[in-house]
């Protein structure tokens, strides 16, 4: 087997399978080190867990030829309000001349589609660690054919494991309950997101249903995770009111602690990136995780591609990519943690500061599109 590459690729999740992909054509040697085959992990058999992808990581997914085989639902408008306040603002896709501002699908079947088409590059295997030397970096594995394997650059993007000692971390005391559910009337391709004192809680369109990812206190999670399917219902009724009717179904119930947890920057060592969930895990209000995820993965592979083997021999590479992305990043984690700082507080003054907000962006159209774009595209879509 070979074991020497030009890029190494450690995670085979969607952000680095889509990063392995994004460099199928660049005539370097590269290697996605991955322990599950496409027909093993995220199998057919696996719980539920919806994302969202934005129309910007639709472009993404297209450009590797998998977005097309995948089971989606598009958001077409998305409903924002707070639950014990007035005031909420509606986000159209027409708004921003695009055909939906997102698409909701099955984590499973995105993992297997891309495990799939990356199947030449892939090695059955896991990273353990790392060194530099010189102007290679040796990467260590287990559990495969080979015991090391040497690169001249290494991009770390699994979400598993810590790949730096500058690292922020926030226990947000939440648990997000995650699973499918059917009430009476279906709004087609509207998403619900509605903030209260625990924590967000949103209803994504899919296909016939919705996907619920609800925050809660984690010491009110294993309550509501074991809760008869009735009351558990009944929960959710009360927190979106009657505008779906009764809810008559909910599917399997899993549940996420929420952490949010970052590397200052990306540049992991001279010849070392961290990207993805490697690099940031935010918390799921707004579904920005993945879409900043992709984002990375885009921009390294125009990077790379750009400098070809001259730009992997320059050690500067992982230094100006972190540079790249800095600001891009810390939005992303400033919106996310702003939203749930400033709709985490139950106090009435708080209360109707963010109804009278809700209210103003409703009736500012360019404020609400700025808002809008940003979620959808990123950094890119700021003046």
């Amino acid at each position: 087997m070979r074991d020497r590459f030009d890029i190494v690729v450690a995670g085979g999740g969607p952000v680095g399978a889509a990063l392995a992909l994004s460099l199928r054509e660049s005539g370097l040697a590269v290697a996605l080190v991955e322990p599950r085959q496409p027909d093993q992990g995220e199998s057919a058999a696996a719980p539920f867990r919806p994302i969202a992808l934005s129309h910007a990581s639709r472009f993404v997914l297209e450009q590797i030829g998998v977005f097309g085989a995948l089971p989606v639902t598009p958001i077409q408008s998305v409903h924002i309000s707070q639950a014990g306040g007035f005031g909420r603002t509606l986000i159209h896709a027409r708004e921003l001349d695009v055909p939906a501002l997102g698409y909701v699908t099955d984590l499973a079947p995105l993992v297997r589609s891309l495990l799939t088409a990356a199947a030449p590059e892939h090695i059955a295997s896991r990273v353990t660690g790392w060194e530099d030397a010189g102007n290679v970096v040796r990467v260590r594995l287990s559990g495969g054919a080979l015991d090391e394997v040497v690169t001249r650059l290494l991009v770390l993007a699994d979400g598993g494991h810590s790949a730096a000692d500058d690292l922020s971390l926030r226990d947000y005391g939440q648990t997000a309950i995650v699973a499918p559910v059917r009430p009476e009337r279906v709004a087609a391709h509207t998403a619900y997101e509605r903030f209260t004192s625990e924590g967000p809680a949103a209803l994504l369109p899919f296909v016939d249903r919705y996907a619920l990812i609800w925050s809660v206190r984690t010491d009110r999670a294993p309550e509501l995770m074991n809760a008869p399917d009735s009351a558990f219902l009944g929960e959710i009724k009360s927190l979106f009111g009657r505008r779906f009717g009764d809810f008559a179904e909910v599917g399997t119930r899993v549940g996420y602690p929420l952490v949010l947890r970052f590397c200052r920057t990306t540049a992991v060592g001279p010849r070392t990136i961290a990207i993805g969930n490697a690099a940031q895990t935010l918390h799921p209000v707004a579904g920005q995780g993945l879409n900043l995820g992709l984002r990375d993965a885009a921009e390294l592979a125009e990077a790379v591609l750009r400098g070809g083997q001259s730009g992997l021999e320059s050690a500067g590479l992982a230094a100006r990519f972190a540079a790249q992305r800095r600001r891009d990043r810390y939005a992303s984690i400033g919106i996310t943690e702003g939203l749930v700082r400033v709709f985490g507080s139950d106090r009435p003054l708080a209360r109707a500061l963010r109804g009278a907000g809700l209210v103003a962006l409703d009736l500012t159209p360019p404020a609400r599109r700025l808002l809008a774009r940003r979620f959808v595209f990123g950094l890119r879509a700021l003046p």
